[in-house]
């Protein structure tokens, strides 16, 4: 491919040019860069790199043969096919691989008092998302990797600051940056796929962090939050995660409003929902609710009932309360789902007296607390 003339610009920035041209999205920096990245070839912390790829180099599901290419390349025969498809000295280059197509990378910038901070994020969370903590699914050992991973799903940052930074700030950018994107996926209520717990981020996330070398300003010593340089680099990057997302993933925050997303990491799915409440209806119950269901999955007082099921999961899970009143606390949220479908809320103590909760099966006194909000809304 030749490069420079069939790329097409993506973005200008004061120190750098973005282009992408199929699979691939490249920065050419214009000037000598400070960068920190997770490449396993030229990575780290580098004053010599002068280009920084993604691309996406696999589909998102079951593109074992594309997998075989990559892992039968090494990291180094891998690097070194990337940058041949763009034309790139290798040694030039720091890399970031991902299923996420290029075409929903999504662009954010910041300024503030001729300080710019602009990050690139392509994003995908519906195949490995994962939280800090929980079980891997990779062992590395002295003879390899074992375990290929079940899923895929890759969120990559380009992160772009105008201004020369120290090497400290340069490693704190990564804490701030990474926390952005972890905030970006608690407001969406992001799933761990390992868990039942909310993910902080994917199993294969990747960065790149740069800052000019030298300029007309000293070099910065902070990227803390507290500080307008953190706070930027956590605004674009929580702002470009959440749009990647919702281009490569139809993730936004009114598809989030919804009974299954809430309950979704602890085992419920739509064909569970329905599956289950198919037995506790009458013919004609069944018949309305399956014609509404989607009006009964988005129904906000029932999301936010939801939500709030969850939440108390989550602090049993976590020994905020005690099991002993689990039963009593899940019954209450059931009992408000109940009447928030009825639209009945003087019915909730009715429906408290009418639901039971097992501990070891939370999801039942759901199944349980719908049924018997829709049998009650139009009685």
């Amino acid at each position: 491919m030749n490069w420079n003339d069939s790329a097409t610009v993506y973005c200008r920035g004061e120190h750098f040019l973005v282009r992408r041209l199929g699979r691939f999205l490249v920065a050419d920096l214009l000037v000598p860069h400070l960068t920190l990245s997770t490449c396993p070839v030229n990575g780290g912390q580098s004053e010599r790199v002068r280009f920084v790829v993604s691309h996406q180099s696999c589909e998102g599901t079951d593109h074992n043969e594309r997998y075989e290419v990559i892992t039968a390349a090494g990291l180094d025969g891998y690097h070194r096919q990337g940058c041949a498809e763009v034309g790139l000295a290798p040694e030039t280059v720091v890399m970031m691989g991902t299923a996420a197509n290029m075409n929903y990378a999504a662009h954010q910038r910041a300024s503030f008092a001729g300080l710019i901070v602009e990050a690139i994020v392509t994003a995908g969370v519906h195949g490995n998302a994962t939280r800090a903590a929980d079980p891997a699914s990779w062992v590395e050992t002295e003879d390899g990797w074992r375990k290929k991973p079940l899923f895929a799903g890759t969120s990559n940052t380009m992160l772009f600051i105008n201004q020369p930074i120290t090497p400290a700030a340069l490693a704190r950018a990564v804490v701030t940056m990474t926390e952005g994107k972890s905030a970006a996926l608690q407001e969406l209520a992001v799933s761990s796929k390992y868990s039942s717990s909310l993910a902080t981020g994917t199993g294969t996330d990747q960065y790149c962090v740069v800052a000019p070398l030298a300029g007309a300003h000293k070099a910065l010593t902070s990227t803390s939050p507290h500080v307008q340089l953190g706070e930027m680099i956590g605004r674009v990057t929580l702002d470009a995660t959440k749009e990647a997302l919702r281009w490569q993933n139809g993730l936004e925050a009114s598809l989030t409003r919804s009974l299954v997303h809430a309950l979704g990491r602890f085992g419920l799915t739509e064909v569970r929902l329905r599956s289950a409440l198919a037995t506790r209806f009458t013919e004609r119950e069944h018949v309305l609710f399956e014609k509404n269901f989607n009006a009964v999955l988005f129904e906000p007082a029932v999301a936010s009932r939801a939500y709030a099921y969850a939440a108390v999961l989550d602090r049993i899970q976590y020994g905020t309360l005690p099991k002993t009143m689990a039963s009593d606390v899940l019954r209450e949220q059931a009992a408000g789902l109940a009447s928030a479908l009825a639209a009945k809320p003087h019915l909730w103590f009715d429906f408290f007296q009418r639901i039971a909760v097992d501990v070891e099966a939370p999801l039942d006194a759901v199944v349980a607390a719908l049924a018997l909000g829709w049998s009650h809304k139009w009685s």
